[in-house]
């Protein structure tokens, strides 16, 4: 089991220990900041309530009838012609 420590640092402190890696270790920490963004984002998403009350609707609008997918928009196409 890998050992966990956690630190505290200042940002000025954490910025020169990036400046110090090289391109290819920036990149690699670059995807992982950007995974865990993406991550915090999501579980946002999931949490808020407006979000969730908008995708609700949307597949309300689907159900109904009141937009199709492009699969269904491409299989009407062909059949029309």
């Amino acid at each position: 089991m890998p050992a966990i420590v956690k630190l505290q640092l200042s940002l000025e402190t954490l910025a020169e220990a990036i400046s110090s890696l090289d391109l290819t270790e920036k990149r690699q920490l670059q995807e992982l900041i950007e995974q865990q963004i993406f991550e915090d984002e999501e579980a946002l998403y999931e949490d808020d309530a407006e979000t969730l009350a908008e995708i609700e609707a949307v597949r309300a609008e689907y159900k109904d009838g009141e937009f199709v997918t492009i699969d269904q928009y491409l299989a009407n196409r062909s059949q029309q012609r």
